[in-house]
């Protein structure tokens, strides 16, 4: 399956809508990124189950810049619109369709709750409610809840990716 050009107008709606998205932020002149991409799309090809979104950084400075991109390439992983899975650099095929693998094994049903537990337990951005960033509550109220990465949800999942267990 190609991938899909992602824009500010359809980026909620792709990551709502499907299961599984990963998403390449990238830029033309980047050098890694073009090196990256042959991966990104060749796994696209392997995985069409997956949705393979791409978001030029360059003509989407909006998006990107909502959602602190600051390096590029930038992969990110969101399963069930949760984000899952975020890191700058280039990746080699075998460590990028590890990725891959383990966003797809995740438990969701306990990310929802380890999520839920970091919320209840203080946990959170004290602005949307909806994740366990640690972000203060006045820097989170300058923030919409669209405009900030949730870390909280992006450590989860890391920790789960880099035990190999596949569970947030």
């Amino acid at each position: 399956m190609p991938t899909t050009a992602l824009t500010t107008e359809t980026f909620e709606r792709t990551i709502l809508d499907h299961d599984i998205v990963l998403v390449d932020f990238w830029a033309s002149w980047c050098g890694p990124c073009r090196q990256f991409a042959p991966i990104y799309e060749a796994a696209a090809e392997r995985h069409p189950d997956v949705i393979f979104g791409k978001v030029d950084t360059e003509a989407e400075q909006a998006l990107a810049g909502a959602l602190d991109i600051t390096s590029i390439p930038t992969i990110m992983a969101f399963r069930e619109g949760i984000l899952v899975f975020a890191q700058p650099g280039a990746l080699p095929t075998d460590v990028f369709e590890d990725v891959v693998s383990q966003v797809k094994a995740l438990d969701m049903a306990d990310v929802r709750e380890r999520l839920a537990q970091a919320q209840n337990a203080g946990g959170g951005c004290g602005g949307c409610g909806d994740c366990s960033c640690g972000k203060a509550a006045d820097e989170a109220a300058s923030d919409s809840h669209e405009d900030h990465v949730h870390e909280g949800h992006v450590q989860e999942a890391d920790a789960a990716l880099a035990s190999g267990t596949g569970q947030a």
